[in-house]
């Protein structure tokens, strides 16, 4: 099946070739026929599928026809890289169009956000809390909505946005399309599926299975050796662009600086970052400038970067869904990838529902050149640290003379 057989705008299937986009993914495949015919969806497919183009080129068509300047489309995206990135889609699939698109988070000065609003626009992609600022403050008129488009459901309720969530749908005309998107099912998404969706049309790629392209792989290893073997592993594997996933973004901030004084060309994106920081981050990424980007949970969802190769867990993630998602940052839309999982003595349970949501056995891989037996460094301690100062001199400590104030700083 080509996209032609969808009897898209020509100005719509112009910019799908430029985009070389050869022929629609299985998403894409099932979802686009019943958005045309305007039926609500629910869209069970995991992040890489192409599921973005499944509802871009559907809304484009039907907005192309008739542009205006009142929303009439919203997308709900969970993190801030997947708003911008599926306002950029919607710009490059919509390049030949009049249709605007304008992005709506947090992070940023609300004043460019407002002016945009006011000039008139058709859709509007937007993270929760951001647009319910913008509905309080009357910037945003969706009496005209037509359209409601929710992507990544069930990463929504992992961040806690189902309540944002159901604040905005109540602001919202009943009489709407609405398409919901998720990689997995939870109970709430399920209930939220019952209340939002109308005679929904449920299509499903493989939620429950990440992507054949990939080949996985764990590497037991003690905690203390895991930066050893990681510098190892990249200098010995063949690799494009690198993800590595840390659980927390202390871990992730240092193992980047860690990464880059032994030469990688590697970045950080974790909470601690400012929106200029993290958008300067993902750009390096996507264009080449850095190879490695380490990665808190933050980054598993809405990273649409095509020549990812590797997606290496530095640490075990909290669910299999996790890991599900993780992993799904490489072999994008038929292309191959490898997922490594650095494992522990501690992670014998998680490693098991992972086996179990694959349906088949991990492979382990040690390598033979690896001093796996090497003893943790030795870290001095504190108090043995404080008896190597000088002591201070009585008189000045009485008096407090030459002391400053100095505010702690916090990594």
């Amino acid at each position: 099946m080509t996209f032609e057989q969808f009897n898209l705008h020509p100005h719509i299937t112009t910019a799908i070739h430029e985009q070389s986009y050869s022929c629609p993914t299985p998403i894409q495949h099932q979802a686009i026929p019943h958005i045309l015919n305007g039926r609500d969806v629910m869209g069970l497919a995991q992040t890489g599928t192409g599921k973005t183009a499944a509802f871009v080129l559907p809304l484009l068509q039907h907005l192309v026809q008739k542009p205006g300047r009142r929303v009439r489309a919203l997308i709900l995206s969970p993190t801030r890289e997947l708003a911008a990135q599926t306002h950029d889609s919607i710009r490059a699939l919509g390049r030949y169009t009049r249709v605007r698109s304008t992005v709506i988070f947090g992070g940023v000065n609300m004043n460019p956000q407002i002016e945009a609003l006011k000039r008139g626009t058709d859709i509007v992609v937007a993270c929760p809390g951001r647009l319910l600022d913008h509905i309080a403050q009357g910037h945003i008129d969706l009496s005209a909505l037509q359209t409601l488009i929710v992507d990544e459901a069930d990463r929504m309720f992992d961040m806690g946005f189902l309540p944002d969530l159901r604040r905005i749908v109540r602001q919202l005309p009943a009489q709407r399309q609405t398409l919901l998107f998720s990689a997995t099912m939870p109970d709430e998404i399920r209930h939220l599926a019952t209340d939002v969706l109308k005679n929904a049309v449920t299509v499903q790629v493989d939620h429950t299975k990440p992507v054949e392209a990939i080949a996985h792989a764990l590497y037991p290893v003690p905690q203390h050796l895991k930066t050893a073997l990681l510098k190892v592993l990249l200098k010995k594997t063949a690799t494009d662009s690198v993800i590595v996933f840390t659980r927390t973004k202390h871990r992730a901030k240092r193992l980047a600086e860690q990464l880059n004084r032994s030469g990688f060309r590697a970045t950080s994106l974790q909470g601690n970052l400012s929106q200029n920081q993290r958008q300067h981050a993902i750009s390096g990424f996507r264009e080449g400038a850095y190879q490695i980007l380490v990665a808190t949970d933050i980054a598993a969802r809405g990273i649409d970067v095509a020549a990812v190769s590797h997606v290496i867990n530095y640490d075990m993630p909290d669910t299999a869904d996790a890991y599900t998602h993780r992993i799904g940052r490489t072999g994008r839309i038929s292309r191959s990838g490898e997922a490594f999982t650095f494992v522990t003595g501690e992670d014998k349970a998680m490693i098991l529902a992972i086996e179990q949501t694959l349906g088949e056995k991990i492979r382990r891989v040690t390598l033979p050149d690896f001093d796996y037996a090497k003893a943790p460094e030795k870290q001095e301690r504190p108090a043995q640290a404080a008896r190597t100062q000088p002591r201070p001199r009585a008189a000045k400590q009485a008096t407090g003379e030459n002391k400053r104030s100095v505010p702690r700083r916090y990594s």
